[in-house]
This record gives C-alpha cells, sequence and structure tokens, in this order.
C-alpha cells in the first residue's frame, strides 16, 4: 500500500494550500480523498483559488500515470468548494461521504455547498453514504470528525513501514490546531464543542503522521509529496 500527497493550489487570500491524497492498496485499487479546486479556476488569475497548470488534481493523477477512469473510489472529507472541486471529473468513481453531510450539503442551502454544486452533485455521480466510522478497505479506515462541518470525516490509513497515517481534512487542519482546549475555532467552522471533541478523538489515535488539510509549513517542506511516496 502507498499514500502519495498532492498540492492542488492555493486559497488565494491567504496562500493556505488546498490538497489532495491518493491511496493505492495491495491490490491495484485506488481511492482518491478529496479532489480540489474547480477545473475552470486552474490559471484564472482572477479566481479565489490559485492553481496553475499542471497542479490541478488530473495533472497531479496524470504525474502518476493515472487517468480519472483508474480512480475506483473518491472519498470527500466534506463538501466545501477547495475538496470537492474535481469530483464531477470521476464519474466512474463510487463516492463516499457520510450520510450526515451530504444531507446538510444537499438540504442546507449554505453558500459553501451551493456555490460549487454543479461539481459534486452532477447528474450521474454516485454517492455511497456512512454513519460514523467505516473500515473502507482492509487498511483504510473513515473516521467521523464533526464540528468544521456535519459529518465531516477523516481517513485513517494503516501503512506497512510508515505506520497509521491520519489525513485529517478540515477537523484538525493545520498543526497549531492538535491541542483540543486552546486550537483556534475558526468563521468556517459550524460547531465549536464538536470541533474540539473530533480533534481529542483524533488526537487519541495514535497515528505516526498528521496530515493536515490547509498547512503551509507542512506542505511546503514538511511533506514528501508525489511522486515521492509514503508506504
Amino acid at each position: 500500500m502507498r499514500l502519495y500527497l498532492f498540492r492542488t493550489g492555493a486559497v488565494r487570500d491567504n496562500g493556505v494550500p488546498i490538497t489532495s491524497a491518493l491511496i493505492r492498496t495491495d491490490d491495484g485499487t485506488n481511492v482518491l480523498v478529496d479532489t480540489g479546486a474547480p477545473a475552470e479556476m486552474t490559471g484564472d488569475p482572477e479566481a479565489p483559488f490559485a492553481v496553475a497548470p499542471g497542479e490541478d488534481v488530473l495533472a497531479r493523477l496524470r504525474s502518476l500515470g493515472l487517468a480519472p477512469d483508474d480512480v475506483h473510489i473518491v472519498v470527500n472529507t466534506h463538501l466545501d468548494p477547495d475538496h470537492c472541486g474535481h469530483n464531477d471529473a470521476f464519474p466512474g468513481a463510487r463516492f463516499v461521504v457520510q450520510k450526515a453531510h451530504l444531507e446538510a450539503a444537499r438540504t442546507s442551502g449554505q453558500l459553501r455547498y451551493e456555490w460549487q454544486r454543479a461539481h459534486w452533485d452532477a447528474p450521474g455521480l454516485r454517492y455511497d453514504t456512512v454513519d460514523g466510522d467505516h473500515e473502507l478497505l482492509p487498511g483504510v479506515e473513515l473516521v467521523a470528525s464533526p464540528g468544521h462541518a456535519p459529518g465531516h470525516q477523516s481517513v485513517l490509513v494503516r501503512l506497512p513501514c510508515t505506520g497509521p497515517v491520519l489525513i485529517a481534512g478540515d477537523a484538525i487542519a493545520a498543526a497549531d490546531q492538535t491541542d483540543p482546549d486552546t486550537r483556534f475555532v475558526g468563521m468556517f467552522d459550524d460547531d465549536e464543542p464538536a470541533v474540539r471533541a473530533s480533534t481529542r478523538r483524533l488526537m487519541s489515535l495514535g497515528a505516526a503522521l498528521i496530515v493536515h488539510a490547509h498547512d503551509t509549513g507542512q506542505w511546503h517542506g514538511g511533506l514528501r509529496l508525489a511522486p515521492e511516496y509514503y508506504d
């Protein structure tokens, strides 16, 4: 099993990275975790997400010799636009989200979901929902981590050499947010008590490595980025 990490752009106003990950299992299953910014923002200097040509998730996959049809499963930690903007590029994949989150995204009317709804709710996309913690595949576990959004989920990958790697998503978006009692809770975090509870639980999992979705320092020198990998 291998874990590849992709930096797929940045939020233009503050420079924090937009990120995705690819898990390649022993049996050849390719699991993509989050799909980054929408395709039309690539190369657009006015877009709120800064994505250079060759930096989007499809280009990152191509660098590994993979096409969209080679992705079997897409796990969305949640459906904020920087995490699901390329969902519609994978019509043949099985999408896996938390039931509570898909319901919130489809019914709440919040801008964070509606803004790029055409990309994540495109006709023909197949969503399978789970309710709480779930073993997706041997060595790949979905961990319910609500708070940033209802039904947010993180991904725990049990690698044979590295050990357990936690793809925390926005549940712990940066390394300075690991203390559940003192961590920053931002304007885009939906439920502060749930944020703190999820942080406490994730930090108790004993991960050898925590991959934070938006940690500038970590993604600019603190991680092995594809084509390098963790195994």
